[in-house]
């Protein structure tokens, strides 16, 4: 399996998120080759915060490995991670990050911050962005289209 096929996986998710009426982000954890955790946004149906699709997906894995250490794992997400989901991933010691599209809003891995390769952290994170970008991208900006031509505000 490469980067590729797990984001495609991610953006599944990610499509069935925008379906249901949640931001339209999925992401997937792989453990030597075998997914893991998944997740997509549940923040509109659980009304918590915290129900982002990565937080869901390492909560999964977590409980799969029965570990808090994730540290052989790779996180898949279609779009840059926020500063929560960011400083979940620190702590849970993922190895690696893939992600979509870039988020200049939220993003605490590249576009504001760079929260996952600080060497002033514990931990730092490996990272490849730019995986199905497009795609990413576009699942996004329908989804806020869409959303703005029914008057939706968020």
């Amino acid at each position: 399996m490469n980067d590729d096929y797990y984001m495609r996986q991610a953006l599944k998710l990610g499509e069935f998120s925008g379906q249901v009426g949640e931001i339209p982000i999925g992401a997937v954890v792989v453990f030597h080759d075998q997914i893991i955790g998944t997740g997509h946004n549940l923040r509109e149906h659980s009304q918590l915060a915290t129900q982002h699709a990565e937080l869901i997906a390492l909560d999964m894995a977590c409980q799969k490995l029965h570990s808090w250490r994730l540290d052989e794992c790779t996180l898949y997400v279609t779009i840059e991670p926020c500063l929560m989901c960011a400083g979940a991933i620190l702590n849970a010691r993922v190895a690696r990050v893939v992600y979509g599209a870039m988020n200049p809003k939220a993003g605490a891995v590249k576009s504001l911050y760079h929260c996952l390769t600080d060497s002033r952290q514990n931990h730092q994170v490996s990272v490849r962005s730019g995986v199905q970008t497009v795609a990413s991208r576009r699942l996004m900006q329908s989804f806020f289209k869409n959303k703005r031509q029914r008057g939706s505000k968020d």
